[in-house]
């Protein structure tokens, strides 16, 4: 008899509803066989989702993925059959990027510490600034310095690519902003002023609201936001209402401009004449950094990993509201604040002004917050030394990523959302991974605190930069 029981166990068909990220079932509930796995599963939501082109999904139940069938899930972790079984299935980048293992090259140049580093959204160039007052260009096919962007009167805080990857600007701790032309690295026009004190941040306007670009928000410790506008080569719009140094910036994709600020707030502002549209409260001390869910397409506008170049304005324009739309899907456009009182906020600012999750057990303040590429985790750096992974749509807490000794400045996600990035005050970067939730690749090689990462978007390179003055490319 007992191997009858055991076949009728087995018979017993589970009862599955599949969710996407945002809650909206697909199909209603189904009985599926319990040897169903990953791979049934894939090919039920591509036929109920009536895709041409079959595409890889992966799958969780409460923030876990599914990688066996669903009867050794339910054995595993002892839950009913009685219960409906809520599984969410989340799109997969159809290209991986391979992780970084090794330091290609070691680039001296900068006589002092490297503050930033940015690669181009295509990802061909790479630019860097300084304690030394200059900002770098450098040629990423032979690995050495290619131009020296001299003007500034103080260290380089900041700087940011255009999305149409035709314009840099870099912040200073005087105040000044400065516009340069990638290609020649020669300044373009006189340095923007208006600023009393130092830039905190510089966020472009999405290339696929505006092409070409030409406007751009920078934040400065003296309170207020100012919009620029490069062919008018003036301040156009100044963005005044926090009552402390304004600490970064980000340019959303529906056209408004967040700021968060020393005073605890997180300010929503439209943009054609500065009004105030909403003020998002709840953080018990300054807030560091906003991430937003679109982040990666604003960031890289056309450009995707095929590294198509384009003729016109126009066509960017076209291409990049497509990436846009399609990255954003029917869900609105979530913002998360990290702040010095140790949590983080998920909002969703054109929804509600009250935050939809708070998130806490950093023991420490939080530095650097960065949604991954496709909107479904976000990671957080922290002075307790730890990089934490949460749940992007639902903002609950899924990992811990322990192994950095002193403090996480800065962190990058690759393109393809499996991987991630981070740079510590112990001289080490760390790739960790997401799948494993484990370390993936330990890179030393400062001689000192790193104070800046980043991933290239086409996901070939990282560069690092640091206090040790040399620029670190590492590749796969």
């Amino acid at each position: 008899m007992e191997v009858e029981t055991e076949q009728g166990e087995t018979g017993k068909s589970v009862m599955c509803v599949l969710t996407d990220p945002e809650g909206t079932t697909l199909g209603g509930t189904m009985y599926l066989p319990q040897n169903v796995g990953p791979i049934q599963l894939q090919q039920i939501v591509n036929t109920l989702l009536k895709n041409e082109e079959k595409l890889p999904y992966s799958f969780y139940i409460s923030n876990q993925e599914l990688l066996v069938p669903l009867g050794n899930y339910l054995e595993k972790n002892k839950v009913s059959m009685e219960k409906t079984l809520s599984i969410v299935y989340q799109p997969q980048a159809v290209f991986r990027i391979r992780p970084v293992n090794r330091c290609s090259a070691t680039i001296a140049g900068h006589t002092e510490a490297v503050l930033s580093v940015a690669f181009s959204p295509d990802g061909r160039q790479l630019a860097s600034g300084s304690g030394d007052t200059t900002v770098r260009l450098w040629d990423l096919n032979t690995q050495t310095p290619m131009f020296t962007c001299t003007g500034h009167k103080n260290w380089v805080l900041c700087i940011a690519w255009s999305p149409d990857g035709k314009h840099l600007v870099s912040g200073s701790k005087s105040g000044e902003l400065q516009c340069w032309d990638p290609q020649t690295g020669k300044p373009a026009g006189n340095p923007l002023t208006g600023h009393k004190k130092w830039i905190t941040g510089i966020s472009w306007e999405p290339v696929h609201l505006n092409a070409p670009c030409r406007r751009f928000v920078s934040a400065s410790k003296d309170g207020d936001a100012r919009i620029w506008d490069i062919f008018l080569k003036k301040c156009v719009i100044c963005l005044s209402g926090h009552t402390l140094a304004v600490t970064c910036v980000k340019w959303g994709g529906d056209g408004v401009i967040y700021t968060g600020s020393q005073d605890c707030t997180i300010k929503v502002w439209e943009t054609s004449q500065g009004k105030l549209i909403r003020e998002l409260k709840g953080h018990g001390h300054w807030v560091n950094s906003l991430a937003l869910s679109t982040e990666y397409v604003l960031r890289t506008g056309a450009f995707d990993h095929t590294g198509k170049q384009y003729s016109s304005p126009e066509e960017m324009k076209k291409v990049a509201l497509e990436r846009y739309n399609k990255m954003k899907g029917n869900a609105p456009e979530r913002l998360v604040s990290g702040s010095d009182d140790f949590t983080m906020f998920l909002w969703e600012p054109a929804v509600s002004k009250h935050h939809k999750v708070r998130m806490t057990g950093h023991q420490q303040l939080v530095n650097h917050v960065y949604f991954s590429p496709d909107g479904q985790w976000v990671a957080s750096a922290s002075f307790d030394k730890s990089v934490k992974l949460w749940n992007g749509t639902t903002g609950e807490f899924v990992a811990a990523f322990r192994g950095h000794v002193g403090p996480v400045y800065q962190i990058s996600w690759s393109a393809d959302s499996r991987l991630l990035l981070s740079g510590s005050k112990d001289s080490t970067l760390k790739v960790w991974d997401i799948r494993t939730k484990k370390l993936k690749q330990d890179l030393p090689g400062h001689a000192d605190e790193v104070f800046a990462v980043d991933w290239s978007p086409d996901g070939e390179k990282v560069a690092s930069g640091g206090k040790d003055r040399v620029l670190k490319l590492w590749m796969g």
